[in-house]
């Protein structure tokens, strides 16, 4: 099976970390996620990853913690580190070569986040792991993989979710809601269809980066869907 996509961003959030635990990291989740990614860098794809901190801390009202938001936004920051070297470890287990950068310096524990260092690392079939966001607080992770998929020059960002794609409205909170296979950038924003805050959205947008949404948690899916499989839905 040939892939095709050379270099592909995926983007998972901290929730997706959490399985059966109810907060946290739950290492079966991260061992699933580190086979799932190395069934495609065996396939000869470049690989980079960026992870959200919901599971570890989500930036809450300010009125009801009394922490202002970007200092909140810096702890979730934090958060993301945190398991970006938890999937690094669980990737290293599993034979892969990997580098872990950081938009917030902290040189004992990973590389500061330099663009040209990131492609080069890709080029060494090294799989690279986005830490710190975008290193600003008032922005998403999926602004930061969005921000960081256009950058290293990405193929497409794959958001790997609960849920088998877009659909017309929640399939978890409606039946009868009917899932898309492809859908345009314009389609979505028409329809007020929430797949990424709208910053992160409009960048895919304008710099045509294509996204895709699928099941993370179906195994086998991020190999189907990098050899050319129908899986999840396509925003172009």
């Amino acid at each position: 099976m040939q892939p095709i996509y050379k270099r592909i961003l995926l983007k998972l959030s901290g929730e997706s970390l959490v399985g059966d635990n109810g907060f946290g990291i739950d290492p079966t989740m991260i061992n699933r996620y580190a086979k799932e990614i190395k069934s495609v860098v065996d396939l000869g794809v470049e690989v980079a990853i960026v992870i959200g901190g919901g599971n570890i801390y989500r930036g809450m009202n300010e009125s009801e913690t009394g922490i202002e938001r970007a200092h909140g936004d810096y702890m979730g920051m934090l958060a993301t580190v945190i398991n970006g070297m938890a999937i690094q470890a669980m990737l290293e287990k599993q034979g892969m070569y990997t580098r872990l950068l950081t938009a917030i310096k902290m040189e004992q524990v990973a590389e500061p986040y330099i663009r040209r260092r990131a492609i080069r690392h890709l080029e060494k079939n090294r799989i690279v792991i986005f830490g710190g966001g975008t290193g600003n607080p008032y922005f998403t992770t999926d602004t930061a993989g969005s921000l960081r998929a256009v950058e290293i020059g990405a193929d497409v960002i794959i958001k790997g979710t609960r849920v088998n794609g877009i659909y017309t409205a929640d399939p978890e909170k409606d039946p009868s809601a009917t899932k898309y296979d492809t859908i345009s950038f314009k389609e979505c924003i028409d329809k007020n269809l929430k797949i990424m805050d709208m910053t992160a959205f409009t960048l895919c947008m304008e710099n045509n980066l294509p996204i895709i949404v699928f099941d993370i948690n179906q195994e086998g899916n991020l190999k189907k869907l990098v050899t050319g499989e129908q899986i999840g839905t396509l925003v172009k």
